[in-house]
């Protein structure tokens, strides 16, 4: 991979994910990944479970939702020199062997930002019926919203620019906040592509109605 490691953050926001979080964090760092876990006022033992593992942790006082998370780990990224932002779920949805090939899709596009797609041939993913239906219904709802006609609106497993990030600034705190960037991609004229991801549902994840 043409980029440096040291550049790529990875961004977990996560809330009491206690019991899938070390998991999670550990597959990243594997790939030499910079970490920013940003615990959103979790009130289990999250903090405890990171313990000796080499990440930035960042914890919000009261509960914000993971758009606030999102922004608020996006805006350390930046500061510590972060060129590529990934944004990356907690519960063991995405996987990190992905991220590598969303920065050399960026890089060989020259794309601001990069969505990943459970939907684009190569993903491999194998979506519950009633969330494929709900996720089509999406991609339209976002597409009338921003003109912006993904094949997977709501993935949050995304790779965004430094530029991209430097622009972005997330004001809706909870989950709407997936709508929001497609938004603010629209007026800022950033550029953009999809490249396909596996979502590896779990039923851990599909109990708590995530992805």
């Amino acid at each position: 991979m043409p980029a440096s490691l040291k550049t790529i953050f990875v961004i977990i926001p996560c809330f009491n994910e206690a019991s899938v979080i070390k998991d999670t964090v550990s597959g990243v760092l594997e790939k030499g990944y910079s970490v920013v876990v940003v615990d959103d006022a979790s009130s289990d033992d999250t903090k405890q479970r990171l313990q000796g593992l080499p990440v930035h942790y960042l914890r919000h006082r009261i509960n914000l939702g993971q758009g606030a998370a999102l922004q608020t780990g996006m805006d350390f990224a930046l500061k510590k020199g972060a060129e590529f932002l990934i944004t990356f779920d907690a519960d063991g949805q995405h996987l990190p062997g992905d991220i590598e090939g969303m920065v050399e899709t960026m890089e060989a596009k020259r794309v601001d930002i990069v969505f990943g797609s459970r939907f684009l041939k190569g993903s491999g993913s194998t979506v519950p019926q009633g969330r494929k239906w709900l996720l089509k219904i999406a991609r339209y709802v976002n597409y009338f919203f921003s003109g912006i006609l993904l094949s997977d609106a709501h993935n949050g497993f995304r790779c965004l620019s430094r530029k991209a990030a430097e622009q972005i600034r997330l004001r809706e705190n909870r989950m709407a906040h997936a709508s929001e960037i497609l938004i603010q991609v629209a007026r800022l004229k950033l550029t953009y592509a999809e490249y396909p991801v596996k979502i590896h549902y779990t039923t851990y994840s599909i109990a708590k109605g995530q992805g």
